[in-house]
């Protein structure tokens, strides 16, 4: 039995949570600090088994627990259909570089040299 404060949504294309809106792609799970405590295991769960669970402060979403280990791949198409990241299936066009180097060290030995 799911307790009063444990609800279901679909995120549209926001950073917060509106309780309109329940439109499109991916199925979260909100749940308040109070309720996390006490079930902390049962969302722990939900969270294996794929589902993401958007923690909230007074109705106010404050953090998420997303599942870990999907590949690079079905990360970006989370990210696509919650519209986190816009993507038309193209392949970027090459760019100039922005500066150019001189003398023979890399990047990467000139960022080491600064930090020191």
């Amino acid at each position: 039995m799911r307790s009063p404060v444990h609800r279901d949504y679909k995120l549209l294309k926001c950073d917060y949570i509106d309780e309109t809106i329940r439109e499109t792609a991916v199925t979260q799970t909100l749940v308040s600090i109070r309720e996390l405590k006490s079930r902390l295991s049962h969302y722990l769960r939900l969270t294996r088994n794929g589902e993401s669970v958007v923690i909230t402060d007074r109705g106010l979403p404050i953090g998420r627990i997303v599942p870990i280990g999907q590949d690079l791949e079905q990360r970006l198409v989370a990210m696509r259909e919650t519209g986190m990241a816009l993507w038309s299936g193209q392949k970027l066009r090459h760019r100039k570089p922005v500066g150019k180097l001189i003398g023979r060290k890399t990047v990467a030995q000139l960022l080491v040299e600064d930090r020191e």
